[in-house]
């Protein structure tokens, strides 16, 4: 499993870099957003939050129809579901790797994108400790999508119009809490102990999603 952890390590940052276009996608659209809404200082900071979570969503998707479809497209994926070891253990190596290499880069990006958006430093701290407890969550998540489209050659729009529904609740709670922290700090532990239980119950459903999709694919 490390061995296997390495390997989707070096191929996540190798292969086109993703995790580099994930942070210029990520500050595309932090960039951008502003010109939209106007120069209202006030503003960004009230919506800042859930700009920077739109974003990570958003630049998590780019590498994730990759995820599966190298590995099947070489054989690797054959080998590794005759090998008899547990694809859920695999897959959840391998979504490890990819949140290291794309996600990871996004949370320690996001406090500087949030200077941007004029978020004070309560902000910056409440939404860069929600990042790093959601995008693991948007990454299993993910996953499912992209073992339901590995067949597919240009499976990303089908896949993404699969991921964005079942995102939305990590979303959610992701802002409430970082909007919580801001306005009154009392209520952030409810809606950030809920994003922690999201994380935690796609790191287990979304192996054991993604397995048997894969496993049904190869057959």
């Amino acid at each position: 499993m490390s061995a296997l952890f390495l390997r989707e390590l070096r191929l996540a940052v190798r292969v086109g870099g993703s995790g580099v276009v994930g942070v210029l996608f990520f500050l595309a659209v932090v960039t951008v957003i502003p010109f939209g809404v106007g120069p209202d200082l006030n503003l960004l900071a009230r919506i800042g939050p859930a700009i920077l979570w739109i974003g990570a969503l958003l630049a998590t998707l780019l590498g994730l129809d990759r995820l599966f479809q190298a590995d099947r497209d070489d054989g690797a994926l054959d080998l590794i579901l005759m090998s008899g070891r547990s694809m859920e253990l695999v897959v959840l190596v391998k979504c490890l790797a990819h949140w290291m290499a794309t996600g990871l880069p996004l949370v320690l990006a996001a406090p500087v994108f949030a200077i941007f958006l004029n978020l004070d430093p309560v902000a910056i701290g409440a939404v860069t400790l929600t990042l790093l407890v959601g995008t693991p969550a948007l990454t299993l998540i993910g996953a499912i999508g992209a073992s339901l489209t590995v067949t597919l050659r240009r499976g990303g729009l089908l896949m993404a119009v699969l991921v964005i529904p079942l995102a939305i609740p990590v979303l959610i709670f992701g802002v409430s809490s970082a909007d919580a922290a801001i306005h009154d700090p009392v209520p952030f532990l409810t809606p950030f102990l809920i994003l922690c239980a999201l994380s935690l119950i796609a790191a287990v459903i979304g192996p054991f999603a993604s397995a048997t999709a894969l496993r049904f694919a190869s057959d």
